[in-house]
């Protein structure tokens, strides 16, 4: 992902591109447009009913009141019940059709940066940390919720009613409308100064509390490792040093919009003091009635209300603005990784030969280490291959390759004689399982993740929990296939959540086999049944397999030795020992630590 923006590049946008993450979040409720309509219908109309009490205000006094006619005074009351109706009927519509389009439209956004994240490359992950994308699917969110619920609506709302009221001063008397338009400025003035500090803090505070939601996330995931290593102190120390950050820059941000409300709030009212001063010599003077006066002073408070709402609302704008941007930024993000215009299809049924020529990759955040260069590689179908080698010889990266979470920056890497690139990679990735030293297990029960991303009906899951030797263990839990795994499958051992990623594997019956470290970390009984499992797995597929146990790999059909990047030998197990070489020192240091364990 782009680096974000900081805080005063941002201020230093035009304005236009200041406001455009809230421009574009607008975009969102297109498909909404005649519920929206009907929203700024009601919003107008009930606008329209509070400007009208003004002259009703003006009818009770002058006509009710002032002529002591208890007649005209009922009529001149129920023109004011007849207003209250009508404006607490258009209230109510506005206020659940904006509420209705505020969480129908950010649950549009929470979907649409979920769907971009998941569309990602790998890479774009190594350099952003999980819990900021947390953060910004959950409390940016959240604070556009109530932007788009009510704080755009809000805004309009006051727009409006400061534009009508200054309308309906100006027709009542235009001496004093003047002595309120020479407050106007003094209001908007300090407003849009503030503004700008109050959205650059609202952006920073964001962020602080996206390193919060970060911190957290990588804390609780290797919860066992901290507890292990007795860390928790210095992790309290750090998510507090976080914390206090986060509340240090919330507190600068109210600050500042506590001193825009001040402000507002003074100057406002204070002009309503001088006008009611001026209106009271006016009526003295018999240039306007006492009606005439009332309703002025109610469009006066209605324009001075509506402006320091204006402040409140633009403050709370250029937070949301904050939030958007952050989201707008991983919305426009770009995945490395994308399919060709004209995707070539995979011819069926897929044979899972593989191949690479001239194969060359630096991952993009250690440019000065070459993880691949210039590979050729023959794998026919069916053929069992390993990758043999010492730690950062480029094993795994190849096993990126293959299922596209990067692309070469040379050569090509070709399944079935058609370039990775040239095909949509959901195609070629159904054809290609992976079953990694360390498995990864889903928050759901056993027939879930073992039929992960397949429709497959429970016979097929337990044939393939049979071959995976996991039928057993899972029958003597709780609830049998459907018990809860636990998060990251916590309630397993490690030779159990293996064999459930084989079942997986298995169902998926895949053209090409992936077995990265399968059974490194396992018990000896649990490496026999993991092992027995992936022997049948192998059966009739192309296997890759990474082992740094040599005797896993003796019965493969070809070894391959990488050093640096470079395939430095190629054979059997035996005919690799008689060459000597890397193979040679490293079986020599495996067996020698076997003879002193």
């Amino acid at each position: 992902m782009r680096s974000s923006p900081s805080s005063a590049d941002a201020l230093d946008r035009p304005r236009s591109r200041r406001l455009r993450p809230l421009v574009r979040l607008l975009g969102f409720g297109r498909p909404y447009l005649g519920r929206l309509l009907l929203a700024v219908a009601a919003l107008l109309f009930a606008a329209g009913a509070l400007l009208a009490f003004g002259q009703v205000i003006r009818h009770v006094v002058d006509s009710g009141l002032a002529n002591g006619s208890p007649a005209s005074l009922n009529r001149a009351l129920l023109l004011f019940l007849l207003v209250v109706v009508l404006l607490s009927g258009a209230v109510g519509l506005r206020s659940w059709l904006l509420n209705w389009l505020g969480e129908r439209i950010v649950a549009d956004v929470r979907q649409a940066v979920f769907e971009r994240a998941l569309a990602l490359n790998v890479g774009f992950f190594e350099t952003t940390r999980t819990g900021e994308v947390i953060s910004r699917l959950t409390s940016d969110t959240a604070l556009l919720q109530t932007v788009v619920g009510s704080t755009f609506a809000m805004g309009l709302r006051s727009a409006l009613l400061t534009v009508g009221s200054l309308v309906m001063l100006a027709i009542t008397s235009p001496q004093l409308t003047k002595l309120v338009l020479l407050g106007v400025p003094l209001v908007l003035v300090p407003a849009w100064v503030l503004g700008h500090r109050v959205r650059r803090l609202s952006r920073l505070s964001q962020d602080r509390i996206g390193d919060v939601g970060a911190y957290v996330d990588e804390s609780l995931h290797g919860i066992r490792t901290v507890q292990a290593f007795c860390h928790e102190p210095i992790d309290r120390a750090r998510y507090g040093e976080r914390v206090e950050e986060a509340f240090g820059t919330a507190m600068q941000r109210s600050l500042a919009s506590a001193l825009l409300s001040t402000l507002v709030t003074l100057l406002t009212f204070g002009a309503i003091g001088v006008v009611l001063w001026f209106g009271g010599r006016e009526v003295l003077a018999g240039r306007i009635t006492g009606g005439e006066l009332s309703a002025f002073l109610f469009y006066a408070i209605l324009v001075a209300g509506n402006v320091g709402a204006l402040s409140d609302i633009a403050g709370q704008l250029l937070r949301g603005a904050g939030a958007a941007e952050r989201l707008m930024e991983l919305l426009e993000t770009e995945p490395a990784i994308t399919p060709p215009a004209h995707p070539q299809p995979l011819p069926m049924p897929v044979r899972g030969q593989v191949s690479a020529e001239r194969l060359s990759f630096t991952y993009p955040s250690r440019p000065e280490h070459p993880a691949l260069a210039e590979i050729d590689l023959e794998i026919a179908p069916g053929e069992q291959i390993a990758l043999v080698g010492p730690s950062g010889a480029g094993k795994s990266t190849l096993f990126h390759l293959l299922l596209r979470f990067y692309d070469p920056q040379q050569g090509v890497l070709r399944l079935d004689g058609i370039d990775l690139r040239a095909m949509e990679p959901a195609d070629f990735r159904r054809q290609i399982v992976i079953v990694p030293q360390d498995p990864v297990i889903f928050g759901a029960d056993a027939i879930e993740n073992i039929r992960y991303g397949l429709e497959a009906d429970a016979a097929a899951v337990e044939a393939a929990a049979r071959a995976a030797h996991a039928h057993e263990f899972i029958q003597r839990l709780p609830d049998g296939y459907r018990t809860f795994l636990g998060e990251r499958g916590v309630r397993l051992s490690g030779g159990e959540r293996q064999r459930i990623a084989i079942a997986r594997a298995i169902l998926r019956d895949p053209a090409v086999l992936l077995l990265d470290e399968a059974t490194s970390a396992l018990d000896a009984e649990s490496e026999r049944l993991v092992q027995d499992a992936l022997e049948h797995l192998m059966q009739g597929r192309t296997s890759i397999v990474i082992a740094h146990r040599l005797a896993t790999v003796r019965n493969a059909d070809r070894i391959l030795v990488l050093d640096q990047g470079r395939i430095v030998a190629s054979g059997r197990h035996e005919q690799l020992l008689a060459d000597g070489g890397l193979y040679a020192r490293l079986a020599a240091l495996q067996f020698q630590t076997l003879e002193a364990d």
